[in-house]
């Protein structure tokens, strides 16, 4: 195939969208994935694990720049400094055997973006397969790649020359429609980087791009799950008794909801087939890449209860992997709008109501709480704030997405709710989580219209809306004071959680409108 327009004139051989099996055998070729019991590619991406938030930039150029939210998060690089990058990959990849994928992301025709992944790895090449949209019969002909990721894992970046923290870069210049990936084998900073264009480019045309899961009902009722890490998102979307439209990347337009994605990008630590037997059966699936996993050598079984090389352990696969996955990928507008949190100071109600302001004001802070042993020097349980549950994906500025959220909110009557799944009965080390059986009914009452006409208590610390009742939960639970065996520590704790609320939330004072700033914790 011809590749001059990524300016790339390759010297080795080209492999385009080649099948899963295809891309097996050229895995196991290069000596880089080994197969498990059941069928799983097992492969390797250390020493990263994850995603590398500080090798990640955005180019700096004058089209765009005034639209970018600059800081922490989005980091500039000078276009000097990412053209001699981008030089460097293309020689990288001309003298590499090159797997090209091309694909969509966005399941809405009007909103979704033509992707070509360039790489020299075969294995991330069945990434891209898997997580991205695949094209019918007859589309790769006259295909014309909306985005193109050029992924070199192998190639590491020179800090002083290009401009870099380290010898890992992942590179987004929205101009030129372009990633860089290189010096990382991780795969998510493949999909993670289409995420963050689709991020930049859908709020102009009216569009909410969302990091949250979402499923639907037989009624029809669409329901969208935002929540961090260990929040209980993909566990509490993953119903049986709803369909699943896509665990991770979404699109709220005028018509509905739209998954971004044609996979499902799963962790698997501790995985077990009472807990997720879904997720375990699509792990033991022929085309699946498992990452990071241990494998016993002599039967290849997974141990998924392993941590020994990362406790991010990953299974890529197709969403049709999942038995009631929606085809299209597409839902109605949402009648609920579930924000899910760990709360390990044990203060927060275990469901709320959430008014459209309300529902803003816990979109913008994201939090939920890191407890001991989740993080390297974390002893204590420690809030943590991610805005619009998904800042590092945010290249525009959070409130962007929040006042779509609060419009879409009001336009459509979508009742919002806020669910913790953490602790009850005082602050993680002395409470207990709470029992997923308990979450389960509430959230399954709160989708089915189920609270719509209970009397609700407002919470004096918090200002939420907790309902009187919930079928299948004991009352008790429901207000979390109650649940301590010292109300007044219980007082203390709020207090101090309410405080880091507030704190975190001045860094958008002047920039939302007086009710939605008014809506937090008193």
């Amino acid at each position: 195939m011809d590749l001059t327009q990524q300016g790339l004139t390759p010297t080795r051989c080209i492999r385009r969208n080649l099948s899963p099996a295809h891309l097996y055998e050229e895995t196991l070729r290069l000596g880089t994935g080994r197969i498990a019991r059941g069928g799983g590619l097992v492969t390797l991406t250390s020493p990263h694990t994850g995603r590398s938030p500080n090798d990640r930039f955005i180019v700096q150029e004058a089209a765009t720049a005034d639209i970018i939210d600059w800081g922490d998060v989005n980091v500039p690089i000078a276009e000097e400094h990412y053209l001699s990058l981008k030089a460097d990959i293309i020689r990288r990849l001309n003298d590499s055997e090159l797997y090209v994928r091309d694909a969509r992301a966005g399941a809405d025709a009007r909103y979704g973006i033509n992707v070509r992944v360039i790489s020299e790895s075969p294995w991330h090449d069945l990434f891209a397969y898997n997580m991205f949209l695949r094209l019918a019969p007859g589309e790769e002909e006259g295909f014309e790649p909306g985005f193109v990721v050029y992924h070199a894992p192998s190639m590491q970046a020179e800090p002083k020359r290009h401009g870099t923290n380290s010898g890992a870069f992942i590179v987004v210049n929205f101009s030129e429609r372009v990633v860089l990936v290189g010096g990382t084998a991780y795969a998510g900073e493949i999909k993670k980087s289409i995420f963050s264009a689709l991020n930049f480019m859908l709020p102009a045309r009216g569009v909410l791009p969302m990091h949250c899961s979402a499923n639907i009902g037989e009624r029809g009722d669409t329901a969208l799950f935002f929540g961090l890490s260990g929040t209980g998102k993909t566990t509490l979307s993953a119903n049986p008794e709803r369909q699943l439209i896509g665990d991770d990347e979404h699109g709220w337009s005028d018509t509905g909801v739209f998954n971004f994605e044609g996979g499902c990008y799963a962790k698997t630590i501790r995985l077990s087939p009472e807990g997720e037997p879904d997720i375990y059966r699509a792990t033991r699936m022929f085309g699946t890449i498992l990452e990071n996993v241990i494998l016993d050598e002599r039967t290849r079984e997974i141990d998924y209860d392993s941590g020994e090389i990362t406790e991010n352990t990953r299974a890529s696969y197709p969403i049709d992997y999942i038995s009631n996955a929606v085809p299209s990928g597409t839902g109605g507008h949402p009648e609920n709008v579930v924000f899910l949190t760990a709360d390990a100071f044990g203060v927060l109600p275990p469901i709320s109501r959430l008014g459209p302001e309300q529902a803003m004001y816990h979109f913008l802070s994201g939090y939920t709480a890191k407890v001991a042993g989740t993080e390297r020097g974390v002893t204590e349980p420690r809030a943590a704030f991610s805005a619009c549950f998904g800042a590092p994906f945010l290249p525009q500025h959070a409130t962007v997405y929040a006042d779509l959220l609060g419009e879409k909110i009001r336009a459509h009557g979508s009742r919002a709710w806020l669910v913790n799944t953490g602790w009850t009965g005082g602050r993680y080390g002395v409470g207990s989580r709470m029992k997923l059986a308990y979450t389960r009914a509430m959230v399954a009452a709160a989708l089915n219209g189920d609270l719509d006409g209970v009397g609700r208590t407002v919470d004096p610390a918090f200002g939420l809306s907790i309902p009187a009742c919930v079928p299948g939960v004991p009352p008790e639970v429901l207000f979390p004071r109650g649940t301590w065996a010292d109300g007044s520590e219980y007082d203390a704790a709020a207090g101090e959680l309410a405080a880091m609320f507030k704190g975190n939330f001045q860094r958008f004072a002047g920039q939302v409108t007086g009710g939605v700033g008014a809506a937090g914790p008193a």
